[in-house]
């Protein structure tokens, strides 16, 4: 087990394998544990470094404390300062493509690649109504309720469909997590961490090459989400993958893993006719 210290709290984190190093950021509900399935393939030829955020995982909790996703920006710079990496690349999914961006706005020459999955510019209106839903449903300890309002918009109707079967024991797996008091006052507090996230005004500060993937049928970060953020990062490109949803990297794992792998290692950039 890593951890180190940050602000007196105790923080976790992993680092595997050998190569040129990325850093992979959880998505809201996630913690390194999520990223298992993609370890084998994503350290084959990289060091890969995954990180549980405060209110994530193993790193401990900031109970009764407010704040913005601007702490878990320190929170990363502190850990590529404690392992000594001078510039890494850094693989982003929903909160933590946010929290991406962010650090890639703070400090831009730290980041080499820039991975950003069912990524928005911006909390929007819509955005922060679904996210006070989820609160609301987390008040009512009502781990069933909880499920109900926040895992099936994550995936996409094709997907769900399919995948009933795994689906509904994926729903007996978490039930009781979302039963839990302090998982939901976690959920709550990074929920609200995000409300204020608007970098709209500061997209042309990031230098970094940056793939955007965009999924078809993602309702949290429709399309447009992403679009805007290609038509404001002036060095990068732009993947729409059809019939698929928020969580994209569970839905088309080899292509999300062929993505990342193909874009931070590449090393022609341009090409001579």
């Amino acid at each position: 087990m890593s951890s180190f210290k940050f602000q007196g709290k105790e923080v976790f984190y992993l680092v595997e394998g050998t190569g040129k190093p990325i850093v992979i950021l959880n998505g809201i509900m996630m913690s390194t544990k999520s990223w298992t399935p993609f370890v084998h393939s994503l350290t084959a030829q990289n060091q890969l470094i995954r990180l549980d955020f405060f209110d994530q995982g193993l790193t401990e909790k900031l109970h009764g404390e407010s704040y913005t996703q601007m702490i878990q920006v320190s929170l990363l710079k502190a850990l590529l300062d404690h392992l000594k990496l001078d510039q890494v690349s850094i693989v982003g999914i929903s909160y933590g493509g946010e929290v991406a961006v962010l650090f890639a706005i703070e400090y831009p020459k730290l980041v080499d690649r820039l991975l950003l999955f069912n990524t928005t510019a911006y909390t929007s209106p819509w955005l922060k109504e679904i996210g006070r839903g989820w609160i609301e449903a987390g008040k009512t300890r009502n781990g069933q309720a909880y499920y109900q309002t926040t895992i099936p918009v994550i995936y996409s109707p094709h997907y769900f469909e399919s995948k009933l079967e795994w689906m509904k024991n994926r729903e007996k797996v978490l039930i009781p997590i979302f039963s839990n008091p302090e998982f939901l006052d976690a959920m709550e507090r990074l929920t609200l961490s995000a409300e204020s996230y608007d970098v709209r005004d500061q997209l042309n500060k990031i230098t970094a090459k940056t793939l955007i993937v965009s999924a078809e049928e993602d309702y949290l970060t429709p399309m447009d989400n992403q679009t805007y953020l290609f038509n404001h990062i002036k060095d990068s490109e732009l993947v729409k993958i059809p019939k698929v949803g928020h969580a994209s990297m569970y839905e088309r794992p080899l292509l999300f893993t062929s993505l990342v792998l193909g874009f931070v290692n590449v090393e022609d950039t341009t090409y001579q006719i």
